[in-house]
C-alpha cells in the first residue's frame, strides 16, 4: 500500500489528488504542526530526516520533493497518462513546468508570505517581492491564454505541481487579476479525483 506522509496546512494534497486521478489506493498519515512554531513534529522525522512533507512510500522505497513524487508516480503507474512521451517537445515543457513551479515560481510566493510576517520591518522588500509576484504570475496567465492546460490537451503531472502556485496567486492577487489562472483553478477543483483528495487530506 502506498503510503502518503502528510502534514497539515502543507502542500502535500498535490501528491493525494495525483493518486485520486491514478486511481491508486493509498493511506494518509497525517502530522500536526506545533501550534506556536509551525514547524513539523519530529515524528515526521522518523520517516525522512528532513522531517518535511509530502513524503511518499512505496515498496518500501522513500520519495521526497513534490515533483520528484509526481514524476515517480507518473512513471510508475501512469500507463501512458499524465506525462508525454520523452523526446517530444510537450515532454520538455512538461518538465520545464514541473520543476518551474517549486524553483521560481514558488520563491516570490514564499517571499510574500514570511515577509509578511515581520509587519513594518519588511517593507522595503515589498516592491521588490510584488514585482517578482507579477512577472512570474503574469508569465503563468499568459500562458493559458490559448489553452485549459500548460501541457498538451489533458491534465498531466506539470498541472498537478503548479496547481499549488496558482492557487496562491488567486489567493494574494484575487480572481480577476488572473483570469486563465483563476480558470485553471475552478476546473481542477472541480474535478472528482481533487475533490476526493481534499476529502481524505484537507484543505
Amino acid at each position: 500500500m502506498i503510503e502518503v506522509h502528510h502534514l497539515n496546512e502543507s502542500r502535500s494534497r498535490r501528491i493525494t489528488w495525483m493518486l485520486e486521478e491514478l486511481g491508486l489506493p493509498y493511506d494518509v498519515i497525517t502530522y500536526q504542526r506545533d501550534a506556536k512554531t509551525r514547524l513539523a513534529p519530529p515524528e515526521l522525522m522518523q520517516i525522512h530526516p528532513l522531517g518535511k512533507a509530502p513524503v511518499l512510500r512505496d515498496n518500501g522505497e522513500v520519495l521526497i520533493e513534490s515533483g520528484a513524487i509526481i514524476e515517480y508516480l507518473a512513471r510508475q503507474y501512469g500507463n501512458g497518462r499524465f506525462a508525454p512521451a520523452m523526446g517530444t517537445p510537450d515532454y520538455n515543457r512538461y518538465i520545464q513546468f514541473l520543476h518551474y513551479a517549486e524553483g521560481s515560481a514558488m520563491l516570490p510566493l514564499m517571499l510574500k508570505l514570511y515577509v509578511g510576517f515581520l509587519g513594518e520591518a519588511g517593507a522595503p522588500l515589498q516592491p521588490r517581492i510584488q514585482s517578482e509576484l507579477a512577472n512570474h504570475l503574469g508569465y503563468l496567465n499568459a500562458e493559458l491564454t490559448h489553452r485549459d492546460y500548460f501541457v498538451g490537451n489533458e491534465l498531466s503531472g506539470a498541472d498537478v505541481q503548479i496547481s499549488f502556485v496558482a492557487q496562491m496567486a488567486v489567493k494574494f492577487a484575487g480572481r480577476d487579476t488572473y483570469p486563465n489562472l483563476s480558470r485553471f483553478v475552478e476546473m481542477i477543483e472541480a474535478r472528482p479525483a481533487y475533490q476526493r483528495a481534499m476529502g481524505k487530506s484537507g484543505a
